[in-house]
């Protein structure tokens, strides 16, 4: 895996947390989050990572990683925050 030019070794994976994600008493997103030392880069140590199949069926397999920049300190975290931003980039629905 590469990002901007630095590297994770797969074999120097942290972690694979599980992370399950509910609003409303409905589970929105669950998933494993792997969690890898990063080498090379300039702002963080670590990256989360994760694949996962979107809802619509046409759509291909989409690849996920967060960097541990604070506020994002854990698996968790990094889910929370990738799960805001695909929220902030839905248009809203018509009427």
């Amino acid at each position: 895996m590469w990002l901007d030019g630095c590297s994770a070794l797969k074999r120097r994976t942290i972690e694979s947390a599980p992370v399950k994600e509910v609003f409303g008493g409905e589970t929105i997103w669950e998933g494993i989050v792997e969690v890898f030392d990063l080498h090379n880069h300039p702002k963080a140590k670590r990256v989360y990572a994760w694949s996962q199949q979107p809802g619509n069926a046409d759509r291909p397999l989409r690849h996920v990683t967060v960097l541990h920049i604070p506020p994002i300190t854990s698996a968790v975290l990094a889910a929370k925050a990738a799960i805001l931003e695909e929220l902030k980039g839905r248009e809203p629905e018509e009427a």
